[in-house]
């Protein structure tokens, strides 16, 4: 199968538009309408994985202020959830600078520009299958390139480990590393935007090394990244998108890759019911023993 990257495919609608303020309009219906979506992010639900420093997440049914029950269908036409969230430091995750720096980004201060980005994936799958705290290094990078080309200035460089399939039976005490050297490289050589990893911390060092270093020096990371051995390593999109916690020190976010129409992985908007979306067979109803609703 030939795969057409999303930015030659852009690239050609850009064109055929032909216009120095080209309709993006158009641009939607010749390429991204069309494309596939790729969901890399972990759902948030109670007894997932976090790291070890924080406690257990719990969801509730909402309840109503006014009476002091929970909020039913039958009599308050809706239902609601309440969520104990023991930390913005959860699940699929962008870290925001203040996370380790006062003096930098908070949460709500993260740019709007973040939305969209090239998406270049480094698989080191490969060396983390015979040692699983093996760390992304600046050989490892000048490998990819040499087979893919320079990183784009301002793209996000996701790391590819594998790491993220076992979920939720992960180790979160052993898992594979970015090191200090790459992450350096990534920023000051090539101008990324900032970088991601499929397990909840970026290395394993006592002083979080390459961590520190990225967040206290004006830099964003993700964490908890998923499903990328279903992105090409070159071609795709990145869509970033997460809540405005005012003062926040980090982002429960929804990453999705947004890949060539050629692609084998991933969804398209008219292959899949968006508006309406459908019923289903099963009410989704509180599971007491689970913590969370359920269709049953």
């Amino acid at each position: 199968m030939r795969v057409v990257s999303l930015s030659a495919a852009l690239a050609g609608a850009l064109a055929a538009v032909g216009a120095t303020q080209p309709d993006m309009w158009a641009v939607y219906d010749a390429v991204l309408g069309a494309a596939k979506y790729v969901d890399l992010s972990h759902t948030i639900e109670p007894a997932m994985p976090v790291w070890r420093g924080f406690g257990n997440i719990t969801f509730q049914p909402a309840t109503n202020k006014l009476t002091g029950k929970p909020f039913t269908y039958a009599e308050d036409l809706f239902e609601a959830t309440a969520y104990a969230l023991t930390t913005d430091q959860l699940g699929t995750q962008l870290d925001s600078p203040a996370h380790f720096s006062p003096w930098r980004a908070a949460s709500d201060e993260i740019p709007a520009t973040y939305a969209l980005s090239k998406l270049v994936v480094i698989d080191v799958s490969d060396k983390v299958a015979t040692n699983a705290s093996y760390g992304l290094s600046v050989a490892d990078i000048r490998e990819w390139e040499r087979r893919h080309g320079r990183i784009p200035r301002r793209s996000v460089v996701f790391v590819r480990s594998d790491w993220s399939r076992a979920w939720p039976a992960v180790n979160t005490d052993v898992f594979p590393q970015v090191l200090l050297e790459a992450v350096k490289f990534l920023h000051l050589e090539r101008g990324i935007l900032f970088h991601g990893h499929e397990p909840l911390d970026a290395d394993m060092t006592p002083a979080f090394d390459a961590e520190s270093w990225v967040l206290r020096n004006g830099y964003a990371q993700a964490e908890g990244v998923a499903n990328l051995h279903m992105v090409a390593p070159t071609g795709c999109l990145l869509s970033t998108g997460f809540p405005k916690f005012r003062g926040g020190l980090g982002n429960y976010v929804r990453f999705v890759a947004v890949c060539a129409q050629s692609w084998p992985h991933g969804v398209q908007p008219s292959a899949v019911a968006e508006a309406p979306m459908p019923a289903y067979a099963r009410p989704l109803v509180w599971d007491a023993a689970r913590g969370y609703r359920a269709r049953e």
